[in-house]
C-alpha cells in the first residue's frame, strides 16, 4: 500500500455529510525553541471521526493542542467553519465551539460528578438541542449512580467518561480527545467506543489522538499517522489495517 491521499470514493463520501468543519494548513508549533510539528495539514469534516495516529512524541498532542491554542502555532492557520481561529486564545476557541478533553482528564477531584458537569456548562446559539446533565447521563450509564461522588474517588474510566460528559456540556461542534483509551481495561474501551460512535450519530464531529489501533479502527472514518511531527499517511485506517508495512513504518506494530 502507497501513503496517498484518501481515495475518492472516500472523500465522496465524507462530503456527502457535509463541507469541512476545520481545516489545519502548514501547522508548525513546539515548545520555548523545540519545534515539534513541521507542516501539518489535514482536513476534518461535519460528521467525521477522525483518528491522529503516530508513536510516543510524534506531535498527536501537541497537534491537538495547536488547535485548542494551548500550545500557539508559529506558522499554519487553523480554520473552524472557514473562521480563521489559529492566534485566538484557547477560551475564544472554546467559544467558537471547540471542545478539548486532555489526556489527563483534568476533572476536579474535590467536585462532585454533578457539580463537575455544572461546571463546563455552556449554552448554545445554534439552534441545536444543548447538552445537558440529562443528556449526557444518558450517554453515559454508568455515571448516574455516581452523580453525588467526588471526582477523586471515580476509576479511570469512570474519570474519562466524566471528562468527555464534561466538555460535552459545553456543547462544542468539534470535540477533540486526546488518548482516550490510554490505561482503560479493555471492556472499558469496549463503552468508549460506543459511546463515540454513538456521538457521531449525535452530530458531532471528533478528532482523536491514539495509539490503540483496534479502538481507532472501530470508530474512525478516516486517519492521519504522524512522523516526527509530519503527516506520514492519510486515508482510510480499515484499508491500511492488514498492511504491516504501512504500520510497522509508522506505528511500529
Amino acid at each position: 500500500m502507497r501513503t496517498v491521499p484518501p481515495s475518492a470514493s472516500a472523500g465522496e463520501a465524507a462530503g456527502l455529510r457535509g463541507r469541512a468543519l476545520l481545516e489545519v494548513e502548514g501547522l508548525e508549533a513546539g515548545y520555548g525553541m523545540g519545534r515539534v510539528l513541521f507542516g501539518v495539514s489535514l482536513c476534518v469534516r461535519r460528521g467525521e471521526v477522525v483518528a491522529l495516529l503516530g508513536r510516543n512524541g510524534a506531535g498527536k498532542s501537541t497537534t491537538l493542542k495547536a488547535i485548542m491554542g494551548i500550545v500557539p502555532p508559529t506558522a499554519g492557520r487553523v480554520v473552524l467553519d472557514g473562521r480563521d481561529v489559529s492566534r485566538l486564545p484557547s477560551h475564544r476557541i472554546a467559544a467558537a465551539g471547540v471542545g478539548y478533553v486532555p489526556q489527563d482528564r483534568r476533572i476536579f477531584p474535590d467536585l462532585t460528578v454533578r457539580e463537575n458537569l455544572e461546571v463546563g456548562r455552556r449554552g448554545t446559539a445554534r439552534g441545536d438541542t444543548p447538552w445537558g446533565v440529562l443528556r449526557v447521563l444518558a450517554l453515559f450509564p454508568a455515571l448516574g449512580p455516581l452523580i453525588h461522588r467526588r471526582g477523586e474517588s471515580l476509576s479511570g474510566g469512570e474519570q474519562q467518561m466524566l471528562a468527555i460528559a464534561r466538555t460535552l456540556m459545553g456543547n462544542p461542534t468539534l470535540l477533540l480527545l486526546d488518548e482516550p483509551s490510554e490505561g482503560l481495561a479493555p471492556m472499558v474501551v469496549q463503552d468508549l467506543a460506543a459511546q463515540v460512535l454513538e456521538l457521531k450519530k449525535e452530530g458531532v464531529t471528533i478528532v482523536l489522538s491514539e495509539q490503540n489501533l483496534r479502538f481507532t479502527t472501530s470508530v474512525s472514518d478516516r486517519a492521519y499517522v504522524l512522523e516526527k511531527g509530519r503527516i506520514g499517511y492519510e486515508g482510510d485506517l480499515r484499508g491500511a489495517a492488514g498492511d504491516v508495512s504501512v504500520l510497522g513504518r509508522f506505528l511500529r506494530i
